[in-house]
């Protein structure tokens, strides 16, 4: 086996294997284990696996500072939902103090390598004024761009938050949303 001679990438497919049991019985201590290797060695998607098992204790004990210091190896090589995962931390301040600044930065990160659940995140905190100065015409022109993907929670933040613009503005959000998916969510 390609895993057993230390190849990161087998070692993390094998880790997704047990992890959802296909084609092996369903194991999360194994998995753990596939994604350690692979993880020790910079696989990302199995840094930010790991985060995971670790943050819902699936496998090992459950440890959210642990789940962090994976996440941030992954997030360091660009992975959307390892910095999403560190906004999470941020804004809820889990094992380290919240800081929605901070979040924000996270889920900016996150928002611009196209992760709906960051773009739906940062119009939350642009729409409460976390981290970010109050504006409901960006917070609409994230939610819309997340809502756009098809993610239900933007679509019902979206529409809380027209409820509360005047139609000049939802109409600015509107063209700063398509402004912004034209720029690959870059600069937005």
């Amino acid at each position: 086996l390609a895993a057993e001679q230390g190849y990161a990438d087998a070692q993390y497919n094998l880790g997704v294997m047990y992890d959802n049991g296909q084609g092996v019985p369903q194991n999360d201590k194994t998995a753990v284990k596939w994604y350690t290797l692979a993880a020790e060695q910079g696989n990302a998607d199995a840094q930010f696996n790991l985060g995971q098992m670790y943050v819902k204790g699936e496998g090992v004990p459950q440890n959210d500072k642990t789940a962090i210091k994976w996440y941030r190896l992954a997030a360091k090589q660009g992975l959307a939902s390892a910095r999403f995962s560190l906004g999470v931390m941020y804004e809820k301040g889990k094992e380290v103090p919240q800081h929605y600044k901070t979040a924000v930065k996270w889920y900016r990160l996150a928002a611009e390598r196209g992760n709906i659940q960051a773009q739906n995140n940062l119009g939350v905190m642009y729409g409460l004024g976390q981290g970010v100065i109050q504006d409901n015409v960006y917070a609409h022109m994230w939610t819309n761009i997340a809502a756009s993907q098809g993610y239900k929670d933007a679509t019902n933040n979206r529409d809380i938050l027209a409820k509360k613009m005047t139609p000049a503005d939802i109409s600015k959000a509107q063209d700063l949303a398509r402004e912004c998916v034209k720029k690959n969510y870059k600069g937005c």
